[in-house]
């Protein structure tokens, strides 16, 4: 495999004349002669066997393969870039973990408990990354991440999962408009608020009630569960959230729970790696925190 992999040099030189257009700006930027260049320019199209520039008017023009070949090896070449630089600043201790997370989740579940983690692992860093529901399985390695914290997927033949909590759904409202509700019935009243990406919960708690003549699609639709909690907070409507997400709003005043009925989905969410990444250091720490955690 060695033999198709260009010299760094000749990439780094491709990829500069790539995003100026131009041989002189390239050279500059790399502290380099323009014809050091070139000639790494021509031994890079020579490995390859294809043209990458032409040169209109004295200046370059990205052939079609240049242009298809340009942003995934900018990608390789900035991941490299980042590798490096976490080696340089651990020292080869620590290590740093990437982490896809639902924003909610992370916000209301993970951040009060993260500092006793990195209390724990000082050398250790998390970054992390929006993960939003999506038609395809999350693909760790195009977006980069370690690992992630989502809703159950389909499982994926390679991914290890590790379920968190349960997603239980119960209906919470502003404690004034709790007040108003004395049977479930009464939600017939009232603003459904909505789910995006759960379209059907209303639905299927107004059965699992009992509660009949209710359209439970109707009401606005948030597609970030912090928006529907702060909607319900705020008087506009009754919406159904996990439990765990609005713990701290109930136990503040700012929410109340008018029925006990919770809507359990059967799913979890849950913590996923590629389990050829399963004995990181970084990733095997953070996974055996995470599931105490959620065990506590």
């Amino acid at each position: 495999m060695r033999r198709h992999t260009p010299p760094t040099a000749a990439l780094q030189a491709f990829e500069a004349c790539a995003r100026h257009l131009s041989v002189s700006r390239a050279a500059e930027e790399l502290h380099l002669t323009q014809s050091a260049v070139s000639r790494q320019l021509a031994g890079l199209e020579a490995l390859l066997g294809v043209r990458l520039f032409l040169r209109v008017r004295q200046r370059l023009v990205m052939t079609a393969a240049a242009a298809a070949y340009a942003p995934q090896l900018r990608a390789a070449l900035a991941r490299i870039e980042a590798a490096t630089l976490e080696v340089m600043a651990h020292q080869g201790a620590g290590g740093t973990l990437t982490l896809a997370v639902q924003p909610t989740f992370g916000t209301r579940w993970l951040m009060p408990r993260l500092p006793r983690f990195l209390a724990a692992h000082r050398r250790i860093v998390v970054n992390f990354r929006n993960y939003t529901t999506r038609p395809m399985p999350l693909d760790f390695a195009a977006e980069d991440v370690d690992a992630a914290i989502m809703l159950e997927e389909t499982p994926q033949r390679g991914i290890a999962t590790h379920r968190l909590v349960a997603d239980r759904r119960v209906p919470v409202c502003a404690p004034v408009l709790a007040e108003t509700l004395a049977v479930t019935a009464d939600i017939a009243r009232q603003t459904l608020l909505q789910h995006s990406t759960r379209p059907r919960a209303w639905a299927d708690w107004l059965a699992m009630a009992g509660v009949e003549g209710v359209d439970g699609f109707r009401g606005p639709r948030f597609h970030h569960h912090a928006m529907v909690a702060e909607a319900a907070a705020q008087g506009m409507g009754v919406a159904l959230m996990p439990r765990f997400m609005v713990a701290e709003d109930i136990a503040r005043g700012r929410l109340a729970v008018p029925f006990d009925q919770a809507l359990d989905s059967g799913e979890h969410y849950v913590f996923a790696y590629p389990e050829t990444s399963a004995e990181l250091p970084a990733l095997r720490l953070f996974r055996d925190w995470l599931i105490a955690e959620a065990q506590e």
